[in-house]
């Protein structure tokens, strides 16, 4: 059975349908008539159908989808819904392609095959149809997918751009060119990366027996943006951090887990290819600073389909290289495989057992052992909300969110008033920098509330807005703070919030381009920076940051800037939400203020839409997720508890903080 589909204005869509009022299941009724045809199809193109099949229910609940279809109209328009992240992930509907039709058009085959690779199918097996025997044999549709806004436009290609490829005039071969606008690429690595600009590539075809087939195309997948979002779910796979001398200041810092997002197909045996991608390694991007405990070489032992058993063990055979590791390697191993298995699996993990080709056991981790290495375990448990209050004092609010006071120590006197504060992860200490912004203090949160002292650091900058910015700890101890002196911008680092201030390379930064805030996650591996350009305007970009040298003389800096949120021509603020998730507070062109969480890579996350709030100035999360999430507005302080609305804090603050 299937949903029958037209193209509007050239385009490959996705045939699927609403089931049950729930849209983007693959089930008759998203957005298309009885007959196929949507609203301004373009005449003479048949419709196209994609097979699916309900993978879980009763047969009742079958019988009444089969009812449904057979009972499908024949006319009347249903206007199409979009479909979140989250109802796509639940869906119990497959998709599989249909084959082609004798005596179609190269527009309806080329049409054909791409509706095709939006399918639930393993190795594309249906798309594969399309192509010439030559042609699907050397197809390598893993190499790279390109995501699109929507669904890809498919024409005959222009002279200019098919000259080159067509035959001799015979009618034997044709051009089609698929185009569209470009949203991001996601590469061999399964990394997400923004990519703006035109998509647009030609495909050539050629006659078989009579009937058109594609003989000449580039590797890789081309998807719109909802079919992308239906197919692929992002994963934390996790590595460890390579902190150098650094790593000598916390516990078991060889052991501090750092996540880095891949986009792996939903339905495609996901626990075996989660632990494949682990067994590849980290991304390029995330690479340089993070290592792993697997063997070079180490994959999964042959013939194995990982599933977690009832009781929530997972057993794991490697290969003869990956069963070489010894005793404490294979612990690590273990570790890794469990947040990372638990990061995408519905039931929790309960183990890891990891055996030898042969089925020899190596070394088992329960979920309890592998606490030790729990990602983001340098971010602490927060305790306490900070803020300034009117009084420009460091104040604090307790677990219940009441009966705020100001800390102990210098800091929550008010002698010295202060304009932002960062308190440590132990929430030991905090900096804090002076209403001006001209000079920074760290002081304990406890004991004595005598002088502050003389300032760890003192900027040039004449003006408030050109002065530090708010500082943030990372989990080794370090303060991170950026002085914004138009004349001199500086990203500086007091190493344990006690030594002199180190100034920290940026070599991506561009000439004009100076950093305003500052935000580290607690692996001090990853920073997020807020840098405005030579004409004002402001961007989120990310940086790794590589620690080496000696713990006589280290040697930091932070590399490899890339955008976070490139669709927000204007950032207002950002904060680190979860291991691979960032809040940020930012407008697009010519729209108004938006505050949503994205992923580490620049894309969305599952997260449901936040409620909105008005003219937020500053925003404050936890990387433990089930943390309220705080905002500064022109109502005071709020917080966001977990499915409710927001909520007052304090109307007379400013400057909201969790440890970090």
């Amino acid at each position: 059975m299937a949903a029958d589909h037209q193209d509007r204005g050239g385009e490959a869509g996705p045939r699927r349908a609403s089931r049950g009022g729930v849209p983007g299941d693959g089930v008759p009724g998203d957005g298309v008539r009885g007959d196929g045809v949507r609203g301004g199809a373009v005449p003479g193109l048949r419709a196209r159908r994609v097979r699916w099949v309900r993978t879980l229910g009763a047969l009742s609940v079958l019988t009444a989808l089969l009812a449904g279809c057979a009972s499908m109209p024949s006319g009347g328009g249903l206007d199409r819904v979009n479909s979140s992240h989250r109802s796509q992930s639940n869906s119990q509907v497959r998709v599989y392609g249909v084959s082609p039709q004798k005596g179609e058009t190269p527009q309806q085959i080329v049409r054909g095959f791409l509706e095709a690779t939006t399918s639930d199918e393993a190795n594309f097996s249906t798309a594969r149809e399309y192509l010439t025997k030559d042609m699907a044999r050397i197809w390598n549709p893993f190499a790279h997918t390109s995501v699109l806004s929507s669904g890809p436009s498919v024409q005959k290609a222009p002279k200019t751009e098919g000259r080159g490829l067509l035959g001799d005039g015979d009618g034997a071969s044709y051009a089609v060119r698929v185009s569209g606008d470009r949203l991001a690429e996601v590469d061999r690595d399964h990394a997400y990366s923004p990519a703006d600009g035109e998509y647009a590539q030609i495909l050539h075809l050629t006659r078989v027996d009579g009937e058109w087939r594609i003989d000449r195309m580039p590797d890789g997948l081309v998807l719109g943006q909802s079919d992308f979002q239906r197919i692929y779910r992002p994963i934390n796979t996790y590595y460890y951090a390579e902190l150098g001398p650094d790593g000598e200041s916390v516990t078991n810092g060889s052991n501090v887990l750092v996540a880095d997002p891949v986009y792996l197909r939903r339905r495609i045996d996901p626990v075996t290819n989660t632990v494949t991608a682990l067994l590849e390694g980290p991304t390029s991007w995330l690479d340089p600073v993070v290592t792993t405990a697997f063997p070079r070489g180490t994959r999964l032992a042959r013939g194995q389909h990982l599933t977690l058993e009832d009781s929530g063990a997972l057993t794991v055979r490697l290969n003869a290289k990956g069963s070489r590791a010894g005793d404490e390697t294979c612990v690590r191993m273990a570790a890794q495989l469990l947040h990372t298995v638990q990061d995408q699996a519905s039931a929790e993990v309960s183990r890891v057992n990891l055996r030898g080709p042969q089925g020899a056991d190596m070394c088992t981790q329960t979920k309890e052992e592998a606490r030790d290495y729990e990602p983001g375990r340098l971010n602490g448990s927060p305790g306490r909300v900070y803020y300034v209050d009117k009084d420009h004092r460091v104040t604090a609010v307790g677990r219940r969110y009441s009966d705020p006071e100001p800390v102990g120590g210098p800091l929550g006197t008010g002698k010295v008033e202060m304009g932002g504060v960062a308190v440590s992860r132990s929430e030991k200490e905090a900096a804090a920098v002076t209403r001006g912004r001209r000079s920074l203090y760290v002081a304990p949160l406890e004991g004595d509330s005598g002088r502050l002292g003389s300032p760890m650091l003192v900027s040039k900058a004449k003006r408030e807005e050109d002065g530090l910015s708010v500082p943030s700890w990372d989990g080794l101890g370090d303060l991170w703070v950026a002085d914004r002196d138009p004349r001199n911008p500086r990203l500086l680092r007091l190493r344990g919030g006690k030594e002199n201030p180190e100034e920290i390379a940026v070599p991506g930064l561009r000439k004009g381009q100076r950093i305003t805030s500052v935000k580290i996650a607690s692996d001090g591996v990853r920073i997020a920076l807020r840098v405005e350009g030579a004409k004002g305007q402001s961007s989120l970009q990310l940086g790794r940051v590589h620690r080496g040298g000696t713990t006589e003389q280290p040697e930091v800096r932070v590399d490899e800037l890339r955008p976070v949120a490139p669709q927000l021509e204007d950032v207002v603020a950002a904060s680190w939400a979860g291991g691979s998730r960032l809040v940020v507070v930012g407008r697009e062109s010519k729209s108004v203020q938006q505050l949503l969480y994205l992923e580490t890579d620049g894309s969305a996350t599952d997260e449901p839409t936040l409620p909105g709030i008005n003219d937020v100035t500053g925003v404050a999360a936890s990387e433990d997720e089930s943390k309220p999430l705080l905002a500064e507005s022109e109502n005071g302080i709020v917080r966001l508890p977990p499915d409710a609305n927001w909520k007052t804090l304090t109307n007379n603050g400013s400057q909201p903080a969790y440890p970090g």
